[in-house]
């Protein structure tokens, strides 16, 4: 997965850079965010669930943030956040990420969830429609530098 986001989407690829330097640490922050601890300021807990497909390989990867309590959540991130890696794109890998990060939403008690998209990516606000994703606004992301549509989904 991390040799196929430095051929073709190293911009995203970035997220998960720890994984390449030491994994079991990389693999235990993300069992301590979702606990919450040591979080740096400005994130809040979260569960990272991981997608392999039918041979093992990873197929995608959605994070589930347990609120989102800060104006950058709750403006221009949301709730859910999910990827699929450039080799498995087109196979209905990001629709089963966002299921799964649904059911994670649910299983925390989260009444609905919103959803932050480029305006610029159909490929993931289409994944958010086709799971139920209702269409709020259209914004700017300061954060982002684009135009974000913002999705409501209830769980």
């Amino acid at each position: 997965m991390l040799s196929d986001y430095d051929a073709h989407d190293p911009e995203n690829g970035e997220f998960y850079n720890g994984a390449r330097i030491d994994f079991a640490a990389y693999v235990q922050g993300l069992l301590d965010e979702e606990c919450g601890l040591n979080l740096s300021p400005g994130l809040v807990p979260c569960s990272h669930r991981w997608l392999l497909d039918e041979e093992g390989a990873m197929a995608g990867i959605v994070r589930v943030r347990h609120h989102i309590d800060t104006p950058f959540l709750a403006n221009e991130a949301g709730h859910i956040g999910y990827d699929v890696p450039p080799a498995q794109r087109g196979r209905g890998y990001g629709v089963a990420c966002l299921q799964a990060g649904l059911a994670r939403a649910q299983e925390l008690g989260v009444p609905r969830v919103l959803l932050c998209a480029d305006a610029a990516n159909p490929a993931s606000w289409r994944t958010i429609e086709r799971c139920g994703g209702v269409l709020e606004r259209e914004l700017h992301s300061d954060h982002y530098q684009c135009l974000v549509r913002r999705y409501w989904i209830k769980c």
